[in-house]
């Protein structure tokens, strides 16, 4: 990787696949919300491909999954929204745990004087309890949801919104995320990314995605110059 830190004023970092490991709190509020719809149980390895779009999409997708059809309809989806969403509110980061070296990546990115910004699809009213009771709230100038503005990731809104925050500059301002749809992001939004190896990205392999570089672990970020 060929990046060097010295080139950048502030880095955009995704929460769900690479911050925390968050697919045990979807597991578990999505089979409760199912068991009070009636309806047959999904597993970590289904709802891992689905992640990543935010909540709207999530729940659609395993709709249409366990009902076995191409159309979930529009009753269901308003019947399981609001269960999913107490569900969630109420184990949330319960059953998720922050990737290793992820405390040494951040520490290192502040370290150097870049400003964070994290930027996730997942919803607000999730994600800022999620990133508090995990400790890394403080690593972060700025939060934005996936509620926060009128388009999510892989649109570049997000990001622009972000740097704008921020006071940066796109070129100068590093995307860090697991899948393509951080990286079309940051591509049309004209901000370099790094993806990390480990996260969801829709069931894909994440190195085959166009990214400018890939690590094993957000503490490798500490090596760049």
């Amino acid at each position: 990787m060929t990046l060097e830190l010295s080139n950048f004023d502030a880095a955009i970092v995704d929460l769900d696949g690479t911050l925390v490991d968050t697919i045990g709190d979807f597991v578990v509020s999505l089979n409760r919300m199912l068991d009070e719809l009636a309806l047959p149980r999904i597993d970590g390895a289904t709802v891992e491909r689905m992640v990543g779009k935010g909540s709207e999409h999530l729940i659609h997708s395993v709709l249409r999954h366990v009902r076995g059809t191409s159309d979930d309809g529009d009753a269901w989806f308003d019947r399981a929204r609001p269960r999913y969403q107490h569900h969630y509110l109420a184990i949330n980061g319960q059953h998720a745990d922050v990737y290793a070296g992820v405390v040494e990546g951040l520490t290192a990115l502040r370290a150097r004087g870049l400003r964070l910004a994290c930027l996730t699809n997942k919803p607000t009213a999730f994600a800022r309890p999620l990133l508090a009771a995990k400790g890394l709230d403080g690593f972060f100038e700025v939060m934005f949801g996936g509620d926060a503005f009128e388009r999510k990731k892989p649109d570049p809104l997000p990001l622009l919104k972000a740097c704008e925050a921020l006071a940066t500059l796109p070129a100068r301002t590093l995307m860090v995320g697991d899948s393509s749809n951080d990286a079309k992001a940051a591509r049309a939004a004209g901000c370099p990314v790094v993806l990390v190896s480990y996260g969801y990205n829709h069931g894909e392999p994440v190195r085959g995605v166009d990214a400018d570089g890939f690590v094993d672990s957000l503490a490798e970020l500490a090596a760049l110059r």
